[in-house]
């Protein structure tokens, strides 16, 4: 019985911190780690990238030329007038086919890479949104706690004063309404935190749960290139530069097509025996098709057509981007300003007005009112500190996103 406890309580011994370590939850995740983990995890990159894989079977097919053929023959069925025919023949391409197919395929390569390459910018810009969004969420359940906890003490002196004689138990009756709608809060800003802490997890590809907090500076805004210096990266975004991808692919496609309109010429080789004469004799053939009817012609129309077609989108694809890049540049400026004020003169007045309200009505000065109406601008102060925190950042993504590159965060 001992030989068989002890192997058993070792086992579990050794078992039990590797699971612990499996289940502890992440605390501290910073940008970097999160963008790092959702870019090895994702299960849509690691598609993308087995698709760009398959290009390489496609290009090693396309560059293989056609088998040869053998045939074997037989006139009448005696033997002694029995002509047995043996050919092997070959189709020689023209036109400059296989080297088309192999332009084509390589093509879709390209387009394959760079569809792979939008995907990686669209996987990051949700990530740094997510992560901002639960780091702004963090910021208000903060905000929420003292604002709580400020509200339960203005509660408790209106008890003391109405406790003194010195003020309407009405006084009272607000301050707990007061307190009671800073606990919602205080809980809405939990509940938000938790959903913001899930679609986190979720984009990054780690079980729910695993995340408790992350690490970061919410209000810490890069300065914005200037529209000169996006408007060049808008030409080196992986979405303008899959859209004039395409147009290439277009072309290789419309030069096979008119590779295709050129006839191969196929030759065979082979032997015939005859009873008759005797012997064994060479058969030499040469074949080509005479293109009277079908020399692709539509094929050629409808990829020269494509291609006009990828070319028109290209275009389109240029304008919308530009125009988008440089919408949300204006937006992210015009936010920035409004954070920028709110950080150096909203907030510190209302929190002044609100300091200068609540001792005011601790000295007798002033009524519960005008400390309710002095906490309720601060925080409505705060809200939109913080509204605006989160549209700059999801502004910021859209732009990682479009550009592809995170040259616009420090």
């Amino acid at each position: 019985m001992r030989s068989l406890f002890v192997p058993l309580v070792c086992a579990a011994l050794f078992q039990f911190p590797l699971g612990a370590l499996a289940q502890s939850p992440l605390t501290g995740l910073t940008l970097e780690a999160a963008v790092r983990t959702a870019l090895r995890q994702s299960p849509v990159l690691r598609a993308y990238g087995l698709e760009l894989e398959s290009n390489e079977g496609a290009i090693r097919q396309a560059g293989l030329a056609p088998n040869p053929t053998l045939g074997l023959s037989t006139e009448d069925t005696r033997k002694a007038t029995r002509t047995t025919s043996m050919t092997l023949s070959q189709t020689l391409e023209l036109g400059g086919k296989r080297a088309a197919r192999v332009e084509l395929a390589q093509r879709d390569r390209d387009v394959a890479a760079l569809t792979l390459e939008a995907q990686r910018a669209d996987v990051r810009a949700s990530t740094i949104q997510a992560f901002f969004d639960v780091l702004i969420a963090q910021e208000r359940v903060q905000v929420a706690e003292a604002s709580q906890s400020i509200a339960a003490s203005g509660a408790d002196a209106v008890s003391r004063r109405v406790t003194a004689g010195k003020v309407s138990p009405v006084e009272e009756t607000r301050a707990r309404v007061a307190a009671s709608t800073a606990r919602i809060e205080w809980r809405q800003a939990q509940a938000d935190l938790a959903a913001a802490l899930k679609a986190l997890s979720a984009v990054i590809g780690e079980p729910q749960g695993a995340i408790t907090r992350v690490d970061g500076t919410p209000d810490a805004l890069p300065r914005l290139p200037d529209p000169g210096t996006l408007a060049e990266r808008v030409q080196t975004s992986p979405l303008l530069r899959r859209a004039q991808m395409d147009v290439q692919r277009a072309e290789a496609a419309l030069h096979l097509e008119r590779a295709r309109g050129v006839p191969d010429v196929t030759i065979g080789l082979g032997a015939q025996r005859a009873p008759e004469v005797g012997r064994t004799q060479p058969l030499i053939s040469v074949s080509i098709p005479i293109p009277l009817f079908d020399r692709n012609q539509g094929a050629q129309f409808q990829a020269l057509r494509k291609r006009d077609a990828a070319q028109a989108l290209a275009q389109a694809e240029e304008l919308r981007l530009r125009a988008e890049v440089m919408q949300a540049a204006d937006q992210l400026g015009a936010r920035t300003d409004e954070i920028e004020a709110l950080r150096r003169e909203v907030l510190p007045g209302a929190q002044t007005a609100y300091d200068a309200a609540r001792r005011g009505f601790e000295l007798g000065k002033f009524g519960f009112l005008d400390v309710l109406d002095a906490q309720r601008t601060f925080l409505q102060a705060r809200g939109q500190y913080f509204t605006a925190l989160s549209q700059a950042h999801r502004l910021l993504a859209e732009m990682d996103r479009r550009l592809g590159t995170a040259d616009v965060r420090p």
